[in-house]
């Protein structure tokens, strides 16, 4: 059995320790790195609803018909270009410059940094929700740090525990990244036991939740957990609004959420 808690340490440990040996600021680091760990959360959900798509899909003269973005809708998941799938980034030449590559408006790219902006401008035209706020500023991480970081994410333990503990190392970083916000703005964001507490309090099960100082989104995350795991499907009985006046902060609830439920029940004001 997989001990989390470990995972997550021996995650954190490796990501800091990259930065150290860096010239970035954690400021600097820190939405970008939860930037690789949303990428592989939306990839690993992404798999795994494509499993269930292709189950059911129909075939044409022997030929499985091809998923598209629309099955994906209809399952209230993200869906993923090639380019911007985790496995496509992280199997990458080293030699990007000589790989021929190019964007989404048909420029070449030559770093892999241009290549990871890419897939984060890619992910956001698959979704309203977040368009303008997943991070691109990878060009600042050399090729080598960034392609360390992509293979540390990559780590054969999360496809054995599943997308959601993914969504609870992505809560870790997040946590280890707090204190550094926190001393910049005068920002402090609520423990997630202490969410919990609150949700499990409330038991949020249909109608409207609003927060008003949603920070990064905990209080949505738990919520649509708990209505889950009472057998329902969130997207469907709750609709979630929030307000946030650090921009920081509402990027980081936009991606804390939408990899898990990128449809419109989600409206977060800056």
């Amino acid at each position: 059995m997989i001990n989390i808690r470990k995972l997550e340490s021996e995650l954190w440990e490796s990501a800091d320790l990259l930065r150290a040996g860096s010239k970035l600021t954690s400021n600097q680091y820190c939405m970008p790195v939860l930037g690789l760990i949303f990428l592989r959360y939306a990839y690993s959900r992404f798999k795994k609803v494509e499993t269930e798509i292709l189950k059911g899909r129909p075939s044409r003269g022997g030929r499985v018909m091809p998923v598209e973005a629309s099955d994906f809708s209809a399952k209230s998941a993200l869906f993923l270009p090639k380019e911007a799938q985790y496995e496509y980034l992280v199997n990458l030449p080293d030699n990007i410059a000589a790989a021929g590559l190019v964007n989404k408006d048909g420029h070449p790219m030559n770093s892999l940094g241009e290549v990871v902006n890419n897939a984060m401008q890619l992910i956001e035209d698959q979704s309203e929700q977040l368009t303008g706020v997943l991070p691109k500023s990878y060009t600042d991480f050399s090729d080598e740090l960034l392609a360390e970081l992509l293979r540390i994410f990559n780590n054969s333990a999360l496809d054995d525990v599943g997308g959601d503990i993914i969504g609870r190392i992505y809560e870790y970083f997040l946590s280890k990244f707090a204190p550094v916000v926190a001393s910049d703005d005068g920002v402090f964001f609520t423990p997630k036991s202490l969410v919990k507490m609150i949700v499990n309090i409330i038991e949020p099960k249909h109608g409207v939740l609003l927060n008003c100082a949603c920070g990064s989104g905990g209080m949505f995350v738990q919520s649509g957990d708990f209505v889950n795991a009472a057998g329902m499907n969130a997207n469907n009985t709750m609709t979630f609004y929030g307000q946030e006046k650090v921009e920081y902060n509402a990027q980081l609830c936009l991606m804390n959420n939408g990899g898990t439920w990128p449809d419109r029940s989600h409206q977060i004001r800056r």
